[in-house]
C-alpha cells in the first residue's frame, strides 16, 4: 500500500531540495529519518517533516494495518512551484531580476517491494 505526502510552495529552491530528496530515495524509512537528521543543509529539516506527514498518512489509513519498519521511501521528487520576482539596483541605473524561488516535494512510502 502507496500513501503520500505533498508539501507545496515550500520557500526553498527546488535545486538545493533535490539535493537532499536524492539521498533519501529508496531507503527504508528508518534510515532515512537518520540521513536527514545529520544532513546540515535547511532542505533536510522540510523534507524530514514531509516524511514524517507521509509515515503518518500510511498508519492512520484505516484500509490495511501497516507496520512501521516494513516502510519505504518508494518515490521523492520536487518540482519547481511559483518565483517571486524581485528588483536589486545595478550600475549606471539598470535593475537586475532576483527570483526567489519555491519548491512542491512530494514523497511516496510503501510497504510493497
Amino acid at each position: 500500500m502507496e500513501t503520500r505526502a505533498v508539501l507545496r510552495y515550500s520557500r526553498i529552491s527546488p535545486r538545493k531540495a533535490r539535493q537532499v530528496v536524492d539521498l533519501v530515495r529508496g531507503k527504508d524509512v528508518e534510515e532515512a529519518f537518520h540521513i536527514l537528521r545529520f544532513t546540515p543543509k535547511k532542505a533536510a529539516r522540510i523534507v524530514e517533516r514531509t516524511l514524517q506527514s507521509a509515515v503518518a498518512n500510511a498508519l492512520n489509513r484505516e484500509e490495511e494495518v501497516v507496520v512501521e519498519e516494513e516502510l519505504f521511501v518508494k518515490e521523492a521528487y520536487v518540482d519547481g512551484g511559483i518565483a517571486l520576482k524581485r528588483l536589486r539596483p545595478q550600475p549606471r541605473g539598470a535593475a537586475g531580476l532576483i527570483r526567489k524561488r519555491y519548491s512542491h516535494i512530494t514523497l511516496v512510502v510503501s510497504d510493497e517491494p
